[in-house]
């Protein structure tokens, strides 16, 4: 499965997410073991996150 990864890696202190694609810091190391269904559950978890950081940024 594809890392939603975009090379946008910045970190927002105040959320702990990343700016460019949602995960938190835990999220990202864990990536390249995690399971399909873990994989899953986080990539479900990301657009509600973009779209409270995109609200959250442009404040």
């Amino acid at each position: 499965m594809k890392s939603p990864c975009n090379d946008i890696c910045t970190i927002d202190r105040p959320t702990g997410l990343c700016i460019g694609c949602g995960r938190s810091l835990s999220e990202i190391g864990e990536w390249g073991s995690a399971s399909s269904d873990r994989k899953r559950e986080i990539l479900a978890m990301l657009p509600a996150r973009m779209q409270a950081l995109g609200k959250k940024l442009k404040a």
